[in-house]
């Protein structure tokens, strides 16, 4: 007979998470898999926690308080949830639940010893974990006893943990309940836990178990260290056996004690190999019905294993899907487009769908297969070549995959499918009237794009961008686009490495380079200079923009108010203008779903004020100027003293020719980049047109549900006038779990993330190390930034951020010096440091994490490397 508000173990499965929790659910499923043991026991289900919160309408005045409080206010959180604890606590169980617990318990056996355990709907998901957020009770003994700990269980919803963990994971409070599992008590010989997958590296083809002797919550609570056993294709490959002198055992009085191990059984393993290699088995039979890796906790009694929790490994970066069972490598996308965070689908899909090359979605992140390029001896050195200039952690991550024994198939360089050797675009003229051609071609393709997309709607609009989206490849495959930007990299990578060995100078093609002509990028930073000019005289017009920064005025009302004031007309025409120019720009730009400067012209506010603040009028032109005659400086230096050398004067005529080479054609590196989200800002524009007529229609709930569909799923909507509103509502939720993983910069078909490493040892103990790529050394505040907008920089300061795209460019006129996560000698923070003058050290492990906003630093441009200093 079922009880109301008891269900057992074998009742449930995965299936009911939102009645017993996502530990009773996986329990239940666990229970059903054939040869998976599981102790008997029950589930309270989240109706009577429902119940028993009605019990005390105080409750939901409370939760309001807590859903309003900020998650960095630790005290108020903990003085809150302790209050909701401890009237929970004091509810007394009404009848009738207590009458279906006692009599589940009679079932069972009261005399019997029970775990006591929590079970949130928010608990044990594939996108949260929720480990160890709430309580468990191990031992419990007597009806009483079970009854006063299932309160408690409920009562742990609201731990200043779990409290915290909910709302950094965008939970409600209100929408998490929780289910109570009672089962019958083991008391182990052994116990631990099973990882799938390798949950340090994530390879899925590595299973690791941790074990102790006794109960494993020993291990749990750190109490001692485990044997850790590594198993690989059914074999026990690694083994660290810990010296255990402490367990924890079951008291026959209830509760849990701390045993001394006897000194002889110490040493020894808790498990043997063979106990270790049957124990993966069934975790792969676990893994199997759950259809990804679990975290798996075991316990050994009698020579046979009970599973008593099983739940995803969520820190795992997904996989990209194949569709062989081959071994593949992949490179990380957002490491060289410097956008690192997770995309939505719109956004990937548009991306993949103008790319020159094929891209595999994992993790809200794209990644380049190279393994075809990896298998023949030409392409792999060319690709490695070209990784170690860019990104030498993109290279050694590569070369350490390629280390190991058959994983990347060797063929020869003719094989099927291999790409051909080729060679360097042919070389072009040193002429500026080319790059002047190309970016009068894009503007005219823009043009057109922008004129014919007007009347597109419906069906037709997708198939009017199905043909744009061609030539927009056709645009970016142009040959001479690749010829100039090869010329000035290929210029570059010569002084650099001529002068070095000629003069025994670092990067000195970071000084020739500086205010090079035609940088799009560089030019939109100064151009914020020159729109501060136009708002500083205003005091009433600074005095409202600041009213902006600190209120959050409507991003799309404050330019329609400046015309009120005294000089706002100015001003808002300045800004329109360059918005006109720049607009289509924003942080994170190659996903077409994030909001545009345009869009959200306020972002660009604290900038503005920044540079009324911190810069006298005419900055831009000065600062332009500067750079010119620093290079011109350096050129006229170099090239005297080559001449002094032997064969000085043809090295002297070789190095003019490379810097007005590198000077003619650098600068043109940002402008694809530009044309390309120039175009992304008319196809969005479109798009959300056609999103505001299915709102209206009635299809869609609200217009930028459209981002988390791809292009061909929201075809079909168009097409079919019908949405899957489950789909939608999934995205969203793998979307804001995607935050919480790190992309790695090569990632395997196996799961395992690779991330590189430096190998150097011509660097100061305890220095962070990165990549040079703006020579100088620089003194200064670190400001610690991560979102653009919150910018607030004096003159000095050092940036230190995740990551820079074109759109941070205005910050870099305010700043002396830069270090980012993510980065290479090519990318864009690079070449705007360089273009700006700034020592800039790039790919730097953890940066934001180990350098503190405020503390003092010491970047090393030139060597590659920041001190922090006392």
């Amino acid at each position: 007979m079922i009880e109301p508000y008891v269900l057992g173990l074998d009742e449930v499965d995965e299936t009911r998470a939102a009645v017993v929790g996502g530990k009773g659910a996986h329990l239940g499923g666990l229970s059903r898999i054939d040869g998976v043991r599981v102790p008997a026991g029950f589930c309270v289900t989240t109706d009577a926690f429902r119940r028993v919160l009605a019990e005390a309408p105080s409750i939901g005045d409370r939760l309001d308080q807590l859903s309003r409080l900020d998650p960095d206010d630790r005290e108020a959180i903990r003085t809150l949830s302790a209050e909701i604890r401890r009237t929970i606590e004091e509810i007394a169980i009404p009848g009738d639940i207590e009458t279906a617990i006692t009599r589940a318990l009679a079932r069972l056996g009261e005399q019997s010893a029970y775990a006591v355990r929590s079970s949130a709907t928010a608990e044990d998901l594939p996108t949260a974990s929720f480990a160890g957020q709430q309580d468990s009770y191990l031992n419990v003994m007597g009806p009483a006893a079970v009854l006063r700990h299932v309160s408690r269980c409920w009562a742990s919803l609201f731990t200043e943990r779990a409290v915290t963990y909910r709302r950094r994971n965008g939970f409600d409070h209100r929408k998490v309940h929780m289910a109570v599992v009672v089962q019958r008590m083991v008391d182990p010989q052994a116990a631990g836990v099973l990882f799938t997958a390798d949950p340090v590296t994530g390879n899925r083809k590595v299973a690791t178990v941790d074990a102790g002797f006794g109960l494993g919550e020993a291990l749990v609570s750190g109490l001692v260290n485990p044997d850790v056993f590594t198993v690989r294709d059914g074999e026990v490959v690694a083994r660290t056996v810990a010296t255990k002198k402490r367990a924890l055992h079951s008291q026959p009085t209830g509760g849990t004690r701390e045993v001394a191990i006897d000194p002889g059984r110490q040493e020894r393993p808790a498990l043997t190999d063979a106990q270790v290699v049957r124990l993966v088995r069934l975790g792969r039979r676990i893994e199997a019905h759950f259809g990804r890796p679990q975290d798996i906790e075991w316990c050994l009694v009698d020579d046979g294993f009970q599973i008593v929790q099983a739940r995803p490994i969520t820190t795992l970066f997904p996989i990209p899907e194949a569709d062989d069972q081959d071994n593949h490598v992949y490179v990380s996308v957002g490491h060289q487009q410097m956008m690192t965070d997770p995309m939505k689908p719109l956004g990937f899909s548009f991306w993949q769908l103008t790319a020159m090359v094929a891209m595999h979605e994992a993790g809200g992140r794209l990644f380049v297969d190279v393994t075809r390029r990896l298998a023949s001896p030409a392409s792999r050195a060319a690709l490695l070549d070209l990784s170690g200039r860019s990104d030498p952690l993109i290279r050694d991550a590569l070369e350490t995959v390629l280390d190991r024994d058959g994983f990347v198939p060797s063929l020869p360089d003719a094989g099927p499918g291999g790409p051909p050797a080729g060679g360097p675009p042919a070389p072009i003229e040193t002429d500026p009237a080319i790059v002047t051609e190309l970016i009068e071609r894009s503007e005219a393709s823009v043009a057109a794009l922008r004129r014919d997309i007007q009347a597109k709607t419906g069906p037709a609009l997708f198939d009017f961008l199905l043909e744009a989206f061609q030539e927009h490849k056709r645009a970016l495959a142009d040959p001479l686009v690749l010829q100039v930007i090869m010329a000035g990299m290929e210029a570059t990578w010569w002084l650099n490495d001529k002068l070095h060995e000629w003069l025994g100078e670092k990067n000195a093609a970071d000084t020739l380079t500086l205010s090079a002509p035609g940088n799009v990028t560089s030019e939109m930073g100064l151009a914020l200079l020159d729109v501060a000019d136009v708002v500083r005289p205003h005091p009433e017009v600074v005095a409202f923009l600041q009213s902006v920064e600190t209120e959050g005025f409507l991003d799309e009302g404050f330019l329609d108010e400046l015309p009120k004031l005294a000089g706002g007309a100015e001003a808002r025409d300045a800004i329109k203008a360059y918005l006109d120019r720049y607009g289509m720009r924003c942080v994170g730009e190659i996903d077409i779903t994030r909001p545009r400067w345009s869009e959200r012209p306020a972002t660009l506010v604290p900038v503005i004020l920044d540079n009324v603040r911190n810069f006298e009028p005419g900055a831009a032109a000065r600062r332009f100027e500067h750079g010119r005659q620093e290079a011109a400086k350096k050129e006229q230096d170099v090239l005297a003293r080559l001449r002094a050398l032997p064969d000085g004067e043809r090295k002297a005529d070789e190095a003019k020719r490379m810097i007005d080479r590198v000077r003619t054609f650098i600068g043109y590196r940002e402008y694809p980049k530009y044309g390309i989200i120039s175009r992304y800002f008319v196809y969005k524009q479109a798009v959300l047109a056609e999103a505001e007529r299915l709102v209206r229609a009635g299809v869609l709930a609200e217009r930028e549900d459209v981002y988390y569909l791809t292009f061909q799923e929201l075809h079909d909507v168009v097409r079919s006038h019908s949405v899957d509103d489950r789909l939608i509502q999934r995205r969203k939720d793998a979307f804001r779990s995607y935050h919480a993983l790190t992309p790695p910069r090569v990632l395997t078909s196996d799961g395992e993330a690779v991330n590189g490493a430096y190998r150097r040892a011509d660097v100061p103990a305890g220095a962070l190390v990165g990549l040079p790529v703006s020579a100088g050394t620089v003194e200064g505040r670190a400001r610690v930034i991560l979102d653009m907008a919150q910018a607030d920089l004096q003159p000095g300061d050092i940036l230190v951020t995740a990551y820079t795209d074109p759109s941070w460019s205005p910050v870099f006129v305010a700043i002396t010096g830069l270090v980012t996560e993510v980065g290479g000698l090519m990318t864009h923070g690079a070449v705007i440091a360089r273009e700006y003058g700034l020592p800039a050290v790039v790919g730097v492990e953890g940066a934001t994490r180990l350098i503190q906003d405020g503390q003092r630093i010491r970047v090393h441009g030139t060597d590659g490397y920041i001190e922090i200093l006392p």
